[in-house]
C-alpha cells in the first residue's frame, strides 16, 4: 500500500511543485481543491477518507492576494483561508487514524514593516493592517484545534521563488523590458525562499517529530529590493534597468488590478527556529537561487 500525502489547495504554483516531488518519492498525492477532478471542499466525507492513514496534510488553500483589496476581495481572501483550515481541522477530528502532521501555510507578512532589524519567531513584532489581520486569523483557525494525535505547524512563508510561476514572472518581465531598476526607494527588504527549500523544509518537519508551532519559512539571507533587481539583471544578462518610482507603480497597480504592498513592504524575516534545529538550505543566497531559476537562455 502506497504512503499517502494530502495537499489542500494543491493546484497552484507551490502545490504542483510539491505534488511532483512527493510523487517522485513514491507517495500517492491526494488533492483537495475547488477544481475538478479533485476532492471538493464541500465533500466532508471524502476529505475525512483522504486523511485517514495519510502521512501528512499540507494546506495551501487561499485566494491569491494578487488583486485589489476591495471589500469583496478582502472578505474572500480571509474566508478562503480560515474556512478551509476549519474544514481540515474538523475532518481530522473525525478521523480514526489521522495523519501525524498538519502543515498549514501562513505568511511572513504577519510581521511589521522592518528596515531596522530582522524578525524571528521569538523576537518578531506582529504588524498591523489587512494583511496582518489575514495572517492572524489564518493561524488562529489552525491552532484553535487541540489535536492529540496530529502535530500542527504554521509555515510563515516569505515570497516563494521558482521557475514555473509566482512573482518571478512579473519580475522577469520588468527586467526583460528594461524596467529592472529599483522599485520605490529600493531599501525595502525582500525576504524570499526557493521553492525547492520549501519542499525540503516540509520533509525536515515531517522527520523531526518533536517540532510543532510556528516556523519562518525564508532564506537566512534576505536582501534589499536594490540588490534583488541587481541580481535579476545579472542573471538575465541585462545591463540597464530603469527605476520605477512609487507613484508610477501605484498607477500601474490600479490598471493591472493588484496592490503595491508586495513590492513596497519591507519584510525582514529570518528562519531562526529552522536553523537552530539544524536545517541546511540548498539555496541560501539569492544569486544561487536565480541562477537555477533563470537558467533558460530565452529569458
Amino acid at each position: 500500500m502506497k504512503k499517502k500525502v494530502v495537499i489542500a489547495g494543491g493546484t497552484g504554483f507551490i502545490g504542483q511543485y510539491l505534488q511532483a516531488k512527493l510523487k517522485d518519492l513514491g507517495y500517492e498525492v491526494v488533492i483537495i481543491s475547488r477544481q475538478s477532478p479533485h476532492i471538493q471542499w464541500s465533500n466532508q466525507a471524502g476529505i475525512v477518507d483522504a486523511l485517514e492513514r495519510a502521512e501528512m496534510v499540507i494546506n495551501l488553500a487561499g485566494k491569491s492576494v494578487n488583486c485589489r483589496y476591495n471589500s469583496t476581495n478582502k472578505k474572500e481572501i480571509i474566508l478562503s483561508r480560515t474556512e478551509t483550515t476549519e474544514v481540515i481541522g474538523n475532518a481530522l477530528l473525525a478521523c480514526e487514524n489521522p495523519p501525524p502532521l498538519w502543515i498549514n501555510s501562513s505568511t511572513a507578512t504577519i510581521y511589521r514593516y522592518a528596515e531596522d532589524r530582522p524578525m524571528t519567531e521569538a523576537s518578531g513584532d506582529i504588524g498591523t493592517g489587512f494583511s496582518v489581520d489575514v495572517a492572524n486569523a489564518w493561524e488562529q483557525s489552525l491552532f484553535a484545534f487541540k489535536l492529540t494525535s496530529t502535530r500542527q505547524i504554521a509555515l510563515r512563508m516569505a515570497i516563494v521563488l521558482g521557475e514555473d510561476g509566482g512573482v518571478m514572472t512579473p519580475f522577469r518581465n520588468l527586467v526583460r523590458f528594461g524596467l529592472g531598476g529599483v522599485q520605490g526607494s529600493g531599501n525595502q527588504i525582500f525576504s524570499w525562499i526557493h521553492i525547492e527549500d520549501v519542499f525540503r523544509i516540509i520533509l525536515f518537519l515531517q522527520d523531526n517529530k518533536d517540532l510543532s508551532g510556528v516556523f519562518n519559512c525564508s532564506s537566512p539571507y534576505p536582501i534589499s529590493n536594490r540588490e534583488l533587481m541587481m541580481h535579476m539583471r545579472k542573471a538575465m544578462n541585462r545591463k540597464i534597468g530603469l527605476p520605477s518610482p512609487k507613484w508610477m507603480l501605484e498607477i500601474g497597480a490600479i490598471f493591472i488590478r493588484t496592490e503595491t504592498e508586495l513590492i513596497f513592504k519591507s519584510r525582514w524575516v529570518l528562519p531562526e527556529r529552522l536553523e537552530k534545529e539544524g536545517f541546511v538550505f540548498t539555496f541560501n543566497k539569492i544569486d544561487n537561487a536565480l541562477q537555477q531559476i533563470v537558467k533558460n537562455p530565452s529569458y
